[in-house]
């Protein structure tokens, strides 16, 4: 019994070690994600750096999936530009494009109109209830660039939550060391 017992034992500090060798691969990926997030905020001034387009609102421009990067400089907004906005009491940011800006005489600020490009009319009855214009704190970033299509990944495992499951089953499944493609 004294060999079973041992060969049991070794069996459970390997699985052991393989579990953790595990949870310190997928902490050093998790953190290493947020590092470069953090580091993208620093650089690009906005506190999302990169958005995906959830609707059909800013075709022919920007379809539902393309993902959009993102910069906030001290630059004063202007008419014509594509802002990444978020509005009180909603979660999703919204992708518009700049139709009209209103300086306040007595403080300088600049407050902006916004309207899908595929849109009939302005935005003012998606802001929230009786607020005419955009504020500079609603403003999340001016879009500087684009990749078409990417963001449908993050739109399926939004609307298909089975989807999302079966990515997270199926990672917790591979190994690390596995993966051959990451061994140089």
């Amino acid at each position: 019994m004294g060999w079973i017992g041992d060969s049991l034992e070794s069996i459970r500090s390997i699985h052991i070690r393989q579990v953790l060798t595990q949870a310190v691969s997928l902490g050093m990926i998790v953190t290493s994600a947020l590092i470069i997030w953090k580091g993208l905020m620093c650089v690009t001034g906005s506190e999302s750096p990169v958005v995906v387009v959830l609707s059909g609102s800013m075709e022919p421009g920007f379809k539902r999936g393309d993902i959009l990067f993102l910069h906030m400089s001290k630059e004063p907004i202007r008419a014509g530009e594509i802002v990444v906005f978020n509005i009180d009491g909603r979660e999703i940011p919204i992708v518009h494009r700049v139709i009209k800006v209103h300086e306040r005489q007595d403080t300088g600020e600049v407050d902006v109109l916004t309207k899908g490009d595929n849109n009939f009319g302005d935005d003012r009855l998606l802001y929230a209830h009786g607020q005419l214009w955009l504020q500079q704190h609603h403003i999340m970033g001016r879009a500087v660039g684009f990749l078409p299509y990417v963001g449908w990944v993050t739109i399926i495992m939004t609307e298909k939550p089975i989807i999302k499951l079966r990515i997270w089953q199926f990672i917790r499944t591979c190994k690390v060391d596995d993966i051959s493609f990451l061994k140089m």
